[in-house]
């Protein structure tokens, strides 16, 4: 029964779509029209895929990370001085300002102390937040980042290399430890960088590294922050909070307490954790589930 209920969670969550190794297209197809776009039932993601563009209102990430939208979206400059946006074609780098302020903040951070040159940014959310048609069951209210595992190169990368070009694999293929050809302190590094920051409530790593991470950095402070989750080898997953004045932004409880290095650690190494058995989808969200603001920002100009 727990091994059907695991499997769930991991459908729910889209951890098999949309991951920082899946290529981008050179040449994206537009979604057709919807028949009747505010039809309730409609799934949310369907109605969001079709926004190309911001709200035109006061950013305010709306519901919760996984139940939500976003108005007033800013786009990631696909190139900064120390990041460049990957994937392209998705159309994910859009978040609430808070996020992209914080992204521009950590990679010029990590360039700074040395610790990379910058920082590949993966999917953030759509320009109006909301279910995303492929991938995360999160992402929705602009708060979410996903940032590649692999350092920014010394080049400005081509619009082929950022729809092509594949994040490193930081597990080994057992999936029980990290692989040591690819993971060092550089990548513990920008962890620990993007943790210390003070609205960043939840990093989510792949196990393994945060057992390496245990191994080296036990007992710091920031460590609390970062939490073992499926997925995640090629790309770690920074949540910050609600921002102050959105009122309609959600909370999730805050992390437990301690290091994470503890006994709780053992069980994601189990076979339970490790194969779980596969379960049926959940069915998509439609309109309806989400908080009844989300309508207005599908409406606004």
């Amino acid at each position: 029964m727990r091994r059907t209920a695991i499997a769930l969670t991991i459908a729910a969550c889209g951890l098999a779509g949309a991951a920082a190794q899946d290529k981008g297209a050179l040449q994206p197809a537009p979604l057709p029209p919807l028949a009747n776009p505010g039809d309730p039932n409609l799934p949310a993601k369907e109605a969001f895929g079709q926004a190309t563009t911001p709200a035109e209102a006061a950013a305010d990430a709306i519901g919760s990370y996984s139940r939500g939208c976003l108005a007033g979206a800013v786009a990631l400059p696909a190139d900064g001085d120390a990041w460049q946006v990957m994937r392209p074609s998705r159309d994910r780098a859009w978040g609430h300002p808070a996020m992209i302020a914080f992204l521009e903040r950590v990679s010029r951070k990590a360039a700074r102390q040395g610790i990379w040159p910058g920082i590949l940014v993966g999917d953030i959310a759509r320009p109006r937040g909301g279910p995303m048609m492929t991938g995360h069951a999160s992402h929705q209210i602009g708060l979410d980042a996903d940032v590649w595992l692999t350092p920014m190169p010394d080049h400005r990368l081509s619009r082929e290399e950022r729809e092509e070009m594949s994040a490193v694999d930081m597990v080994r293929p057992d999936g029980l430890a990290i692989d040591p050809a690819h993971w060092s302190e550089r990548q513990a590094g920008i962890l620990k960088a993007a943790a210390e920051e003070p609205e960043v409530e939840r990093i989510f790593v792949n196990p393994t590294i945060k057992k390496a991470l245990c191994e080296t950095h036990k007992g710091e402070a920031w460590m609390t922050k970062v939490r073992p989750y499926w997925g995640h080898n090629y790309h770690f997953h920074v949540r910050i909070a609600c921002p102050a004045g959105d009122s309609l932004c959600r909370p999730q409880e805050p992390v437990p307490s301690g290091d994470g290095c503890d006994k709780s650690l053992d069980w994601w190494f189990t076979d339970e954790a490790l194969h779980p058995a596969p379960g049926k989808p959940k069915p998509p969200l439609t309109l309806s589930q989400l908080p009844p603001e989300c309508r207005q920002v599908l409406l606004e100009k």
